[in-house]
Formats: C-alpha cells, sequence, structure tokens
C-alpha cells in the first residue's frame, strides 16, 4: 500500500478515536450535568439514577463504535500482520460484548429482539 494511502488511514484512524474519546466524555459530562439539574429539582433518586445510566450507556455505545471503526481502519491499512489481526478479532469482540450488555441495558432487549413484543407479563 502506498505511503500516501498509509498516511490518510492513519489520520482518519486517529480522527475516530478522538471522535469516539470525545463523544464518551462529552456524554458523561452531558449526563452528569443534567443528573444533577435533576437532582437540584428534587426528582426522585431512582428515576435520576435510572435516565443517568441511560444517558452514560448511549454515549458510551456511541464512543464505542467509532472506536471500532478506527481500529479496522487502523489494522488493514496501517498494520496489517497475524498478529495485529488477532489483536483486532479480540478487541472487537470485547467491544461487540460491551455493545450487546449496554444495549439491552438501555432498551431491555438484545439486538436481535428488535421488533418483537415483550413476554406477556414482561414490563
Amino acid at each position: 500500500m502506498g505511503p500516501a494511502v498509509k498516511l490518510v488511514a492513519e489520520w482518519s484512524a486517529a480522527a475516530l478515536e478522538i471522535a469516539g474519546v470525545a463523544i464518551i466524555v462529552i456524554m458523561a459530562f452531558a449526563a452528569t450535568a443534567s443528573a444533577l439539574v435533576d437532582a437540584l429539582r428534587r426528582r426522585g433518586w431512582q428515576e435520576i439514577f435510572r435516565v443517568y445510566r441511560l444517558e452514560l450507556s448511549r454515549g458510551i455505545l456511541l464512543g464505542l463504535e467509532f472506536l471500532v471503526g478506527a481500529d479496522i481502519i487502523h489494522t488493514v491499512a496501517v498494520d496489517l500482520t497475524f498478529y495485529s489481526v488477532g489483536v483486532l478479532t479480540v478487541v472487537v469482540l470485547i467491544r461487540t460484548f460491551l455493545s450487546f450488555t449496554l444495549e439491552f441495558e438501555i432498551s431491555g432487549r438484545w439486538p436481535w429482539q428488535r421488533g418483537t413484543t415483550p413476554p406477556s407479563g414482561a414490563s
């Protein structure tokens, strides 16, 4: 692969990594500020905690998607070795597991259950 393509890939991966981290940090600050405002309005602590976790989960989930994209670009376009592909596989598996569990936290359903109705008696 040419040096220009590698350079563009490196910069693209770095930009996605920065965006992923920035999204997580910004969403954490926004969720915290929102929770503090709700606390000052004397809302119920259980509801504040539920909404806070939901907002944090959404930020982490979106940030993880950017970070996975950065890892894929870096591995495929910059550092394509068996070792880097192995590391990428492990990282993607871990982040996919985190994404699934965060999706469950947010929606109460696994990603493959979208569009299905909850079982009777479930809330």
